[in-house]
C-alpha cells in the first residue's frame, strides 16, 4: 500500500497506524509512505496494488480503478496548496513558476488556472519544496502539503525576515471560486497489479479507517503537534475545516470538471470518469 508522509491523510490512516487494529492489518498490507506524485508511479509499475493516488494519474496510468468512500479533498479554502508570487509581479506576467516535486494534481488545477489568468503557457520547473530556494530560481512557486502549511505558518517572519511581498493563492480556493466546484487531490486505488474482482473488504478497512481516524481528532491533533512546527489550533482547522474526507457525489461531479477542464485546456489526455464498481459514496 502506498500512502501519503504528510498531515492531511492522517485521518485516513488511523487504524494502520494504531493500536487495536494495526498489527492485525499489516498482515495484510505493507504500508509505506511516500511523495503523492510517487504513489501513482507505484502503482503503475507493479510495486503497489493499492495507493493514494493524485487524481491526475487516472487519466494517465491505465488500468487504475478507483476505491469507494475515501478522499482527500477541500470544498473551499485548503492552505496546504498554495501558488506563492512577488506582488509585483502579476500572474499574467510570470516568467516561470517553481513547480513541487511531490506535485502532480496541484501543478495541473494550476495550469487550468493560469489559463484564466490569461499566462496558459508559464513553464514550470520542478524542485525541491523549499520556499526560499523556489523564489530565488523562479517568479513564483508551487507548494503543496506539510511545507505549504509551514510557509502559511512563517509568512509574517518571512516578510520581516526579507522585506519582501508576498501573494498566497489557495488554489483550492480559487479553483472553487472559478467553478464552484469541490477541489479533489487523491483517492485510494488499485492498480493493474490488482486484477479480478477487488475483495470488499479492502474498501471495508479503509472506510472504517477514516471513520475511527475522524472520530480520534484529538489524538491525532496531539500527536502530529509533535510533529510539525504548528499548533494544536491550526492542525484541527486544517483537519476539520480545510480537508474533506468523504467521497461523496459533489466530489465526484468535481473530479468530473477537473477531467473535463484539464482535457479542454491540453494539460491531461481526454478522460471520462466511469463508475466505481458500485457506490461512491460510503
Amino acid at each position: 500500500m502506498a500512502a501519503i508522509g504528510f498531515l492531511n491523510p492522517a485521518p485516513l490512516m488511523w487504524d494502520f497506524d494504531h493500536p487495536p487494529l494495526a498489527a492485525e492489518l499489516s498482515t495484510r498490507y505493507q504500508v509505506e509512505s511516500m511523495m503523492p506524485s510517487e504513489c501513482a508511479d507505484r502503482l503503475a509499475n507493479g510495486t503497489a496494488d493499492i495507493g493514494l493516488v493524485p487524481i491526475a494519474a487516472l487519466a494517465t496510468t491505465p488500468g487504475l480503478r478507483i476505491l469507494p468512500g475515501c478522499t482527500i479533498a477541500s470544498k473551499g479554502r485548503v492552505r496546504s496548496l498554495l501558488l506563492v508570487r512577488r506582488a509585483r509581479q502579476p500572474l499574467e506576467k510570470l516568467r516561470n513558476i517553481a513547480a513541487d516535486i511531490a506535485s502532480r494534481t496541484t501543478l495541473i488545477y494550476a495550469r487550468i488556472l493560469l489559463h484564466g489568468w490569461g499566462n496558459p503557457a508559464v513553464p514550470f520547473v520542478p524542485m525541491a519544496a523549499d520556499l526560499d530556494a523556489m523564489l530565488d530560481r523562479a517568479d513564483a512557486a508551487i507548494v503543496i502539503g506539510d511545507p505549504a502549511l509551514l510557509a502559511l505558518e512563517e509568512r509574517a517572519n518571512r516578510v520581516e525576515r526579507t522585506g519582501e511581498e508576498l501573494v498566497y493563492h489557495d488554489l483550492a480556493g480559487e479553483w472553487h471560486s472559478l467553478t464552484g466546484s469541490a477541489f479533489i487531490s487523491a483517492v485510494w486505488a488499485a492498480g493493474p497489479a490488482c486484477s479480478g474482482t477487488l475483495d470488499e473488504s479492502i474498501t471495508a478497512d479503509l472506510v472504517r479507517s477514516r471513520d475511527r481516524g475522524l472520530a480520534r481528532l484529538d489524538a491525532l491533533v496531539e500527536e502530529w503537534a509533535r510533529k510539525l512546527p504548528l499548533s494544536e489550533q491550526t492542525i484541527r482547522s486544517y483537519l476539520t475545516t480545510n480537508i474533506h474526507y468523504v467521497l461523496d457525489e459533489e466530489c465526484i461531479a468535481g473530479m468530473r470538471e477537473f477531467f473535463q477542464k484539464a482535457g479542454e485546456v491540453g494539460a491531461l489526455p481526454e478522460y471520462a470518469l466511469g463508475g466505481f464498481g458500485g457506490s461512491a459514496v460510503r
